[in-house]
């Protein structure tokens, strides 16, 4: 094959995760005081809420714009940006979030972030200081069957390459979709990651909720018209496909046991509204993708299934029903969990593996558990236990614990530099640690009537911000300043960054965030 680099056909990249294994300015009062100065700043660095038609005519104009941004931050002439979202601060600083091409070719790893005051003043962030400039070969080798090539730039020096997925299914029956990158000139596999993230009615967690449906005719439809037209369906046990939408005669929907399908419906509709509720409430965002479009979710996947996945290729949510067929993964933290899969896809798109796929995971835990605080619904009360209503063990023990990940077996507390090689579920230790010690501080406290006791790596004494204020910071960072190759010590200069924009660097905020992650190893 010629060394001069050609274009491939196949020009999106599909994701999926799995459980387990120009808006309108706000106006701000002029008040005097410190404590209305800080409420100013927050509300400034908050991110407006923006419209589909708003949000993509911004990105429309910031691709309009993009060959000049190129040359003002310095990039080459073979390399071009593709704008793929923008974030609109309320104090009129602009976040722009690009893709990037060399020569034509997809760069992977090449994503950067440019953050443009209202005085016009940008900075940028990049997955990679690196120069992309991948060097000539004289041949390369034969693309493997189905693989683009591409540029790869998330580690080391950019190279030529070839991008190629493989589906299946894993062994525990989640749907398998493994992009392989290699190098073009030499066959070496640079990167392997796993693309599948995993993880009124009667609800089976929930209790009595109220959920969007719609009557179709003299029957209702489980479709929210009121949240991007989110729709339920039941695979029957089928393991593709939509399924069928769930419908009813009288609008009275499950009656609390797995035995009735329509209860897994009920849980599964319900987390998806009050994902959207938290994140258009707490976050300004609207909908996962910040476009007011609604993902959809399936439910009573495959036989006994024990797990629940995103899957960014069809936008969904899938939850498979457990042991027996019946313990449905369909809980609320695992919902909110599943959905931010979506949501990081959209901003960070953190790569599923290594250090940025335990953050891609802890991500997950962080909102899962926000939402379910959110939710303030006594059938399920907020904790910071992820999966404790599952019961995927068999043994009424939570899937993963943030105040201690170790005590599961194998998750990680503290950050080392074997931390990567674990599984991404057991890596994300270390963040969900993070999180905990910043909402609530160390030591031995009890929460809802969960006794917790979080320690320190050094023996330090962290005092927590609370959680809203942390779930904020972190929302900011991802969306912001954390990039697909972001890894733990680059979360704790986005989060920094994200703090000083909320709340300052001279408060405690700031503060506890870096006494947090020296908490947990990451300095």
């Amino acid at each position: 094959m010629s060394s001069t680099p050609t274009s491939n056909s196949r020009t999106r990249v599909l994701r999926t995760a799995a459980l387990v294994g120009s808006a309108a300015m706000v106006a701000l009062a002029v008040q005097s005081g410190p404590a209305n100065a800080a409420a100013e700043r927050e509300a400034g660095a908050t991110a407006l809420t923006q419209t589909d038609s708003a949000r993509a005519q911004a990105i429309s104009a910031a691709q309009g714009e993009a060959a000049g941004t190129a040359r003002a931050i310095g990039l080459s002439d073979e390399e071009r940006l593709v704008a793929r979202d923008v974030v609109k601060d309320a104090d009129g600083t602009v976040h722009t979030r690009y893709e990037r091409t060399y020569a034509g070719l997809p760069v992977l790893g090449g994503d950067l972030v440019v953050h443009q005051k209202k005085d016009g003043s940008r900075k940028t962030t990049k997955s990679t200081e690196a120069r992309i400039a991948p060097a000539a070969a004289r041949s390369l080798k034969a693309a493997p069957a189905g693989a683009r090539q591409v540029v790869w730039a998330a580690t080391g020096t950019p190279v030529f390459a070839y991008e190629a997925v493989i589906t299946g299914t894993q062994p525990d029956g989640t749907p398998s979709e493994r992009h392989v990158i290699t190098d073009a000139a030499t066959g070496a596999e640079l990167w392997a990651y796993e693309a599948i993230d995993t993880g009124t009615g009667t609800s089976a967690y929930s209790g009595t909720v109220t959920i969007g449906t719609t009557q179709n005719g003299s029957s209702y439809d489980l479709a929210d018209a009121g949240r991007g037209g989110h729709k339920t369906y039941d695979l029957n046990g089928g393991t593709s496909g939509t399924g069928s939408l769930f419908t009813d005669a009288d609008d009275k929907w499950g009656d609390g046991t797995p035995s009735n399908r329509q209860t897994a419906a009920v849980d599964a509709q319900y987390g998806a509204a009050v994902t959207w509720d938290f994140y258009k409430s707490e976050l300004g965002r609207n909908g996962i993708a910040g476009d007011g479009r609604a993902a959809y979710s399936r439910v009573h996947y495959g036989n006994a299934y024990v797990n629940a996945f995103w899957d960014d290729s069809c936008f969904c949510m899938t939850y498979g029903d457990g042991a027996g067929n019946s313990k449905p993964l369909t809980s609320l933290d695992v919902a909110g969990h599943e959905m931010s899969h979506g949501l990081t896809a959209a901003t960070a798109k953190l790569n599923y593996s290594r250090e940025s796929g335990g953050l891609n995971e802890a991500t997950s835990d962080i909102f899962g558990t926000s939402v379910e605080f959110f939710a303030n619904n006594p059938s399920d009360i907020g904790d910071y236990l992820i999966g404790e209503k599952i019961d995927i063990r068999g043994n009424g023990t939570p899937l993963r614990y943030m105040d201690k990940p170790s005590k599961d077996g194998a998750s990680a507390d503290y950050w080392s530099k074997t931390v990567g090689r674990l599984d991404v579920h057991n890596s994300s230790g270390v963040a969900n640690h993070f999180f905990y010690l910043l909402s609530e501080g160390s030591g031995a406290k009890t929460i809802n009537g969960v006794s917790y006791n979080s320690p320190t790596y050094d023996g330090s004494t962290v005092t927590g911000i609370g959680r809203t204020k942390a779930y904020k910071i972190w929302y900011k960072a991802l969306s912001t300043y954390m990039t697909s190759t972001t890894n733990y010590a680059g979360a704790r200069t986005a989060t920094l960054q994200a703090t000083a924009d909320l709340y300052g660097t001279t408060g405690t905020e700031y503060q506890q965030v870096a006494a947090a992650w020296k908490a947990v190893n990451v300095k």
